[in-house]
């Protein structure tokens, strides 16, 4: 191993999670492209693609009989249900990418927080950021400024948003999300901050004391 190889922190993984609607999409978009060595997590869904989203980039779009059949098999680090479609992180994905993280690479993952509490669990070490809109109304206001659900899905996904909310005690960051450009950075110096961690740096800092 090369000297700069060495010299290398180690990486980290960090979670993030939001009720529909905060804009959590918009902003882990932006810092990917600010944080080239950043790596995405992209996880499986059932649910139709919306308008602009890309196959194997926003997620892997997989019919029902497909998803189950991998739940089946062992698939899935993790896999929830929401509002009658699943979704679930490859646990083979999530091993490439861990041992990514290991060599010095970053992963960024996107998961609602039932799923983040079981990474939490089994991959310890993790960050994780939970996204809040500025206000309930605020985020009614979003949900509905949509056009893409009926009140029925936008009155549930409002009740699970609150549900939602209630569990976010034990996350290491939260972001209130009332101005995006605010948000971005937020999200991103959180990562460069975690970057920086002495317990981070435990290998290159006793390299340099050697020195």
């Amino acid at each position: 191993m090369s000297k700069s190889d060495s010299q290398k922190s180690e990486g980290l993984y960090i979670v993030v999670s939001a009720p529909s609607g905060t804009g959590k999409t918009s902003i882990l978009r932006k810092v990917l492209r600010m944080c080239p060595n950043l790596l995405f997590s992209v996880s499986y869904t059932t649910r139709p693609r919306r308008p602009g989203e890309e196959d194997g980039k926003d997620y892997y779009f997989i019919t029902e009989k497909a998803f189950k059949d991998k739940l089946d098999e062992g698939e899935f680090a993790e896999w929830e249900e929401n509002y009658g479609h699943l979704y679930g992180t490859s646990l083979k994905t999530m091993k490439e990418l861990l041992h990514s993280v290991r060599k010095g690479f970053d992963l960024i993952l996107d998961v609602d927080w039932r799923g983040a509490k079981k990474l939490k669990k089994n991959y310890p070490g993790g960050v994780f950021v939970f996204i809040l809109p500025p206000s309930t109304r605020e985020l009614e206001r979003r949900l509905r400024g949509r056009g893409v659900e009926s009140k029925e899905d936008i009155d549930k996904r409002l009740a699970k948003a609150l549900d939602e909310i209630k569990g976010i005690v034990w996350y290491d960051y939260i972001i209130f999300n009332d101005h995006l450009e605010t948000a971005i950075d937020t999200l991103r110096s959180i990562y460069v901050a975690e970057k920086s961690k002495r317990e981070r740096l435990a290998s290159k800092i006793k390299e340099f004391i050697a020195l």
